[in-house]
């Protein structure tokens, strides 16, 4: 394996700057590559799609999903963020390990196994967007009306590897996020003679209400739904009463219950409207026996909860979570992936594909 090829593309990835809706040129960087690598790919707005040489309709597909963007750089960073240094066994820079290890270890997966006589197809997604949950990444693809329904010549996939920084453990489940603006209402009037109805009390009540409440169903991979309230804001004076208060919950759902359902719990026990930012943005979990899990326990691969949202809860198929560096890297100064961890997860993934074809097979 070649592998100094596949760090230098990693370095040349980071010195491209690359924030959510500026995928362009990167896009570009990995088309040309796997040009240049004798494989033809197809370029979905900022979206980079391929498939293995010998497509067979006939046969299931397995897709390794990465992302192309970036947060913006965090404040603090002690280098320049789309400087990926000279150190021969640390990659520095922005979307380093966010996503740009699993992207270039996926692309070198799929390489190795582009002309392989494999029992499934595969197919390289590389998408855009993924870190605001934009409408052209994976939800543009994936959605039930989306590009990979519209026979477009790309099939829906049978399995996803969605590629995050995991230590190459297996994420088998990912909480979800509902957000939820509160609004409450009163009457105004003059806080000295004690007028009006304050809606900022309301809110309080209703806050004490959201802090107290209990889920009914826990999840046996990812524990009880988690809420909490991050934002606040009422009043235009000190001596006014205020007729409106607005506040925030951040809400990270399980599997056990869709966002309509969660909202609709929530409401019930609330004098304030809440209304959801979207509604899209759901839990993932692995099924009992994926595939994908038998795959990771024939290779002792550990599996977990991850806490993190990603592509995952735009995907309708069997799927999990898995790519090189760590999480606690991911959006914070001087971000960085280690060469060793490029190195381990190229042959991981390979492996894995492997494993998977001929496990499927083998039913």
């Amino acid at each position: 394996m070649e592998y100094a090829k596949y760090i230098d593309l990693l370095r040349k990835l980071v010195g491209i700057p690359r924030v959510t809706g500026e995928e362009g040129a990167a896009a570009d960087c990995l088309a040309a590559f796997l040009a240049a690598e004798g494989v033809a790919c197809t370029r979905v707005r900022n979206n980079v799609l391929a498939l293995s040489r010998d497509f067979d309709p006939a046969k299931p597909t397995l897709a390794l999903d990465a992302h192309l963007d970036t947060v913006a750089p965090a404040a603090g960073y002690s280098r320049d963020p789309y400087d990926a240094g000279d150190d021969p066994e640390r990659i520095w820079g922005l979307g380093a390990n966010d996503d740009g290890g699993s992207a270039v270890a996926m692309t070198a997966a799929f390489l190795h196994w582009y002309k392989g006589a494999l029992p499934v197809n595969l197919m390289l997604v590389l998408t855009c967007e993924e870190e605001r949950s934009g409408p052209n990444g994976a939800a543009y693809l994936y959605d039930e009306a989306g590009y990979f329904r519209s026979g477009a010549g790309f099939p829906y996939p049978d399995w996803v590897i969605v590629g995050e920084p995991t230590g190459m453990q297996a994420a088998v489940c990912e909480r979800g996020l509902l957000v939820l603006d509160g609004e409450a209402r009163g009457v105004s009037g003059h806080a000295a003679r004690e007028e009006g109805v304050n809606a900022l009390y309301i809110a309080l009540d209703d806050i004490a209400r959201l802090r107290a409440h209990r889920f009914a169903r826990t999840s046996p991979r990812m524990g009880d739904v988690k809420l909490s309230v991050t934002q606040i804001q009422a009043g235009t004076a000190h001596n006014v009463v205020p007729d409106r208060c607005r506040f925030v919950v951040d809400i990270r759902p399980t599997e056990q219950y869709t966002n309509e359902e969660i909202v609709a719990e929530l409401q019930a026990c609330c004098q304030s409207t809440l209304t959801p930012r979207s509604l899209r943005n759901r839990s993932s979990a692995t099924p009992e026996g994926s595939p994908l899990l038998r795959a990771a326990e024939a290779l002792g691969i550990g599996t977990y909860a991850s806490p993190t949202t990603s592509d995952w809860m735009r995907i309708r198929c069997d799927a999990l979570k898995m790519g090189p560096g760590d999480s606690a890297r991911s959006h914070r100064p001087d971000e960085y992936l280690l060469a060793s961890e490029l190195r381990q997860a190229i042959p991981q993934y390979i492996a894995f594909i492997e494993k998977l074809a001929y496990g499927y097979t083998m039913e």
